[in-house]
Formats: C-alpha cells, structure tokens, sequence
C-alpha cells in the first residue's frame, strides 16, 4: 500500500537566498528597466514621437489655411459678449506652439498669464508659422527620453497633477484643433469663406 504523500513547503537555501532577484533573458532587472524607459505603450519612444511631428505637421498646414482664410478688418469680431475676439483666438496657436518650446527645451513653466495678441489676425498668423518651424525643429533635437518625463499640468477644475511631456504635446495639438474649429466658425460669421479642412466645405467642395 502507498503511503499518503505529505504536503511539502520547501524553504529556500541559503544558495537560492543569496542569489537575488532572477535575471531575464534581457540582461536582467536594469536592462528591463531602461528597455521600458524607451517603450510607452509597446511602442519605442523615437516612433512615438515621429507620430506626433508628422501629425502636427499635417494639422499646422490646415491651421494656416484656416488662418489666412479670416477677412481683414474684422480682427475684433466676436459673435458673442462672453466670446473671445477673433484675434485673441487667432493668437492661442502661438501660444500653444510657445508650451511645447518650453516643455521640448527643458524650460516647462505654467504661465499665470497668456500674452496680449497682437492687433490682427494676419499678424498672429505669421507668428503662428514662425512657430510652427521652431516647434518641429526642437522637438526632433530633444532626447526621447524626455517624452516620459513628467511636469505639472492642469488634471482638473483646481487641481493640478504631473503629466508625461508626451501628453502635453499632444494636449497643446488637440486644443489648437479645437480652436481652429471655433474661428473656421468665426470666418463664416465674419464674412470670409470656410476651406476644406477634414472634408470639402460649402466654399471649397471637392466635386
């Protein structure tokens, strides 16, 4: 008859004890470390950060389009009391640009104060495409280490919390896209004529 097998708890050796933690095929828990380091979900952060320049870089160029799209003289223009002038919207693109310079450069700060506009929309546009070159040129120089670096930001009404410097190029991108949208209302409003800007418009149909 076979004896009942005993439950068994085996304690680790002193050998086993002064192993330390077991190493990965990778080279271990360091390498792992810095492999994650350059990884933002499964995806290397030199890819990570090519998708947004070429994202940018396409929604800029209708942001252009959009800008010289405003009718002259009509830089004040606002279709509400509680709206912002046309120009002030006009000028928020270069200030958005402006964040990513400062987050890109090291140099990130959460300005109490946005700067005045300047007098015309023509002439925010032109900062605008200034800063867009700017904008391109220091994000490819910046190490994509930084991406994951973090730098406090807005979570919520009052509240402020850190945020991956990734999260806020992409914040300042989604907000100019917001924005751009609220003056392609403002040309129509204005007396200008709409472009096409993820589709044809009623100036510019594509059939």
């Amino acid at each position: 008859m076979k004896k009942a097998m005993r439950p068994t708890s085996r304690k680790a050796s002193r050998s086993d004890r002064s192993r330390g933690p077991r190493r990965s095929r990778e080279g271990g828990p360091r390498r792992a470390k810095r492999a994650a380091s350059r990884k933002t979900s499964g995806r290397p952060l030199a890819a990570l950060k090519q998708q947004y320049l070429d994202r940018f870089m396409a929604e800029s160029s209708t942001t252009v389009k959009v800008l010289r799209a405003y009718p002259p003289g009509q830089d004040e223009f606002r279709p509400h009391e509680r709206s912002p002038t046309a120009v002030r919207i006009a000028h928020v693109f270069s200030i958005e640009n402006g964040a990513v310079l400062r987050a890109a450069s090291g140099e990130w700060t959460m300005q109490p104060d946005f700067p005045p506009p300047p007098p015309t929309v023509a002439e925010a546009a032109a900062a605008y495409e200034r800063g867009v070159r700017e904008l391109v040129d220091a994000v490819r120089s910046m190490s994509d280490s930084r991406l994951t670096e973090k730098v406090p930001f807005f979570t919520g009404p009052g509240q402020m919390g850190e945020i991956p410097i990734l999260d806020v190029l992409w914040l300042m991108l989604l907000d100019s896209i917001h924005h751009r949208g609220q003056l392609s209302v403002y040309v129509r409003l204005a007396g200008g004529k709409v472009p096409s800007i993820y589709g044809p418009s009623a100036d510019e149909p594509w059939r």
